[in-house]
């Protein structure tokens, strides 16, 4: 993850990477991970994340923290006991639940990627995307497709568009690339496509704003 605001606003902008751990990552994909978080750094755009130093998520932030990029790592309290997920590298922030992890990176995010991932991580793609459909955002979301990833999941999508289960503003909210300069070349020159039937909605309120 990085910080949120408008895109584009300013010198480091603070982008969201949404990955969990697994033992089976395959050279590729965790090379990848690695690559993103040089490019962040070049780029001169922080990271947020879901903490630790294992897994993807773990090469990426120590990758992007050694060539100079600001990160900080949202982990809820229960995962810093043991060693589950590894010491979260540089700056910290604890909470008290999954949903509170999501709720903070979020509120400290310009833009969300999405790597490779199991359930975790398609849930956070799908209940950031749906706040977008909502408007509750405009921040630009993107899945990093290593090895055609996410290909079945975007021909989902094309289909739900196609049975009018998703309007066609709605599928343009997730842009894919398969490399992370393509992806985010792509996330800064996002525009969103403002849906008739969402503008509407005002999500502007302090009691609103409470329940994101």
């Amino acid at each position: 993850m990085c910080r949120n605001g408008r895109f584009l606003k300013s010198a480091h902008q603070k982008y969201l990477c949404f990955r969990w751990i697994q033992s089976w990552e395959r050279k590729r994909v965790l090379e990848s991970a690695i690559h993103l978080g040089q490019v962040l750094a070049e780029r001169k755009i922080h990271l947020v994340y879901g903490g630790g130093s294992l897994g993807l998520m773990g090469g990426m932030a120590i990758t992007a923290f050694l060539r100079g990029s600001q990160v900080l790592g949202v982990v809820p309290e229960t995962l810093t006991k043991g060693d589950i997920i590894g010491k979260t590298i540089r700056e910290e922030l604890q909470v008290s639940t999954m949903y509170d992890r999501l709720n903070a990176m979020f509120n400290h995010a310009d833009a969300f990627i999405a790597l490779p991932g199991g359930l975790g991580t398609l849930e956070e793609i799908f209940h950031i995307s749906s706040w977008a459909q909502l408007h509750i955002h405009h921040k630009p979301i993107g899945l990093l497709n290593v090895n055609g990833f996410y290909d079945n999941l975007l021909s989902f999508l094309d289909q739900a568009v196609e049975q009018e289960f998703l309007t066609s503003s709605a599928r343009q909210i997730i842009i894919s690339a398969a490399t992370a300069e393509h992806l985010i070349d792509q996330l800064q020159s996002f525009i969103p496509v403002i849906d008739p039937f969402m503008c509407c909605i005002n999500w502007s309120t302090k009691e609103s704003r409470k329940k994101l």
